[in-house]
């Protein structure tokens, strides 16, 4: 049975030189999950052509559960340029396949039985795979975790869609870039980083937030707890993947029934690690 679902965005991430590696938030996060143990599955689209055969090959190569439709559109892709300390910058195809993820009975099962379900903004900038997100996040139990990764890319988010998807969810996921450009959206002024997960934390009823603030540091908060952690010091190949490291790592210790120190401790680790390697899914 299926417990934790990745829904949203596949694609391959191409790189200077055009290797070509497979990516989006959602797989990344499957993928980490996966490797605590859980039965992950990646929900989304791709296109009747080789680069969607190539991605439905590594992905069972990978030995990662798919629920992945074909459909008219071209299977996404993405153009990465990595600056002098490997952070990615992105340039992201439009009215690609994972734009038009369909709802299925195999979906809807799915989100009936699992333990966690992640989405971000990003799958969301397109009519049909919005719809699907929302009507899946209906059908997710009341005691799973309804995990949001904000993901804000280029311009492919909008403040209504961020409040709408704060409604829906129970868990945030979070950078401090992101945290600024919702400090701007949302008219929050002079607030601190701090102060604004506390208000998004109560404003919306969630039960974790994490923020994720590069090679300085990390926050946890819930309505109890605060966890703070330094970034180990690794060598820094890309950060490609890292925070999705980070969420699928937190969110399948806790549900191993780990505190959430332990979980955050554990998150920490394995993005680190990730920051040494290409890739999302090393």
């Amino acid at each position: 049975m299926t417990s934790i679902i990745g829904l949203g965005e596949i694609l391959w991430d191409i790189f200077p030189g055009q290797k070509k590696v497979l990516g989006g938030a959602p797989a990344n996060f499957a993928w980490h999950a996966s490797q605590f143990g859980f039965n992950s599955c990646v929900m989304s689209a791709v296109g009747n052509d080789k680069l969607g055969l190539e991605l439905l090959d590594v992905l069972t190569k990978k030995g990662l559960n798919f629920l992945i439709e074909t459909v008219e559109q071209p299977t996404g892709t993405v153009q990465v340029t990595l600056d002098g300390k490997g952070i990615p910058q992105y340039e992201i195809c439009e009215n690609v396949a994972w734009d038009n993820i369909p709802f299925t009975g195999y979906a809807e099962e799915l989100a009936k039985n699992c333990k966690a379900l992640y989405f971000g903004t990003l799958a969301q900038r397109n009519e049909v795979s919005r719809t699907t997100t929302r009507r899946l996040l209906e059908l997710v139990p009341k005691d799973a975790y309804r995990v949001f990764d904000i993901n804000l890319r280029q311009h492919f988010y909008s403040k209504e869609i961020v409040h709408e998807s704060l409604q829906r969810c129970n868990v945030l996921k979070i950078n401090d870039e992101e945290i600024a450009e919702i400090s701007r959206l949302f008219e929050f002024g002079a607030m601190s980083e701090v102060e604004i997960c506390r208000y998004l934390l109560n404003v919306y009823n969630l039960d974790i937030i994490m923020e994720t603030k590069g090679a300085i540091g990390s926050y946890v908060f819930t309505q109890d707890e605060t966890s703070y952690l330094n970034t180990p010091k690794v060598q820094v190949v890309s950060t490609v993947g890292a925070g999705d490291a980070f969420t699928g790592s937190f969110i399948a210790t806790m549900l191993q029934g780990h505190n959430l120190q332990k979980a955050h401790q554990k998150a920490v680790e394995v993005s680190a690690y990730v920051c040494t390697q290409h890739g999302g899914m090393p």
